[in-house]
């Protein structure tokens, strides 16, 4: 099970919002490669980066901050945000990025999406960003009544190395992941599932601690870790107790 901490990218500072709404951010570093060394030091073997304004833009807006996190880091690092093309999947990868997410592409263009994943093994991973258990898209700034255990199946055809999902009504609000929804994923693929959203103390993590047997390969936790109501080497102590 692996414990990766969010580093959210606004402006070219390192921010978390609340339920992905970009007016309700917290500005928490000017310095987005401090932030995520940091994150190291105390013992992050992957790290989750998503660059906020190209998630809107479908454009990276952040790229040489991210860039400088893949240079600077000692660890695998995961990105995502607006990622829509093969020439933008295939720029990441060249810059060191271990694993690109994809999400609006993965629904939008699904021929493109099985073929990136052939393409790139085990280098790509699909975003399944929910509302209530309908998906979103573009940022979280469409939404659809596409129901997410589908796409969710219809996204296992392509092979991704592994499905993030993410409450979005849960994201940022610290009151806990969608264990319900979550569960209900787990059953509906075989494909490894991480969890995002919600997480906000220790008590959140040993209740997902068990679903590692049902095929959650790991949690991102963000806004947790910058308020201090987790302290990530005491999380990661736990994750790794089992």
């Amino acid at each position: 099970m692996q414990l990766i901490p969010a580093v959210d990218l606004k402006g070219g500072r390192c921010v978390r919002l609340r339920q992905g709404r970009m007016e309700a951010e917290t500005v928490y570093s000017d310095d987005p490669v401090a932030m995520a060394e940091q994150w190291v030091e105390q013992g992050a073997s992957w790290l989750h980066i998503v660059d906020l304004d190209g998630a809107v833009d479908g454009e990276p807006r952040n790229l040489s901050a991210i860039e400088r996190i893949i240079a600077h880091v000692s660890v695998p690092v995961q990105v995502g945000g607006g990622i829509r093309t093969r020439e933008r999947i295939e720029q990441y990868l060249g810059l060191g990025a271990a694993r690109v997410i994809i999400g609006t592409l993965a629904i939008e263009r699904p021929a493109l999406a099985a073929e990136v994943c052939q393409r790139f093994p085990n280098q790509i991973v699909v975003s399944i960003d929910a509302r209530h258990g309908q998906v979103a898209l573009k940022g979280w700034r469409e939404h659809t009544a596409l129901d997410y255990l589908q796409v969710a199946q219809q996204v296992e055809s392509c092979h991704p190395a592994a499905l993030i999902f993410t409450a979005i009504q849960r994201d940022g609000t610290l009151e806990g992941p969608d264990v319900s929804g979550l569960r209900a994923l787990l059953g509906a693929v075989k494909l490894p599932v991480i969890v995002a959203g919600g997480i906000g103390q220790l008590a959140h993590i040993q209740t997902l601690l068990p679903l590692h047997q049902a095929g959650l390969a790991g949690m991102i936790v963000g806004k947790a870790l910058y308020d201090g109501s987790i302290i990530f080497r005491d999380a990661l102590a736990l994750v790794q107790r089992g």
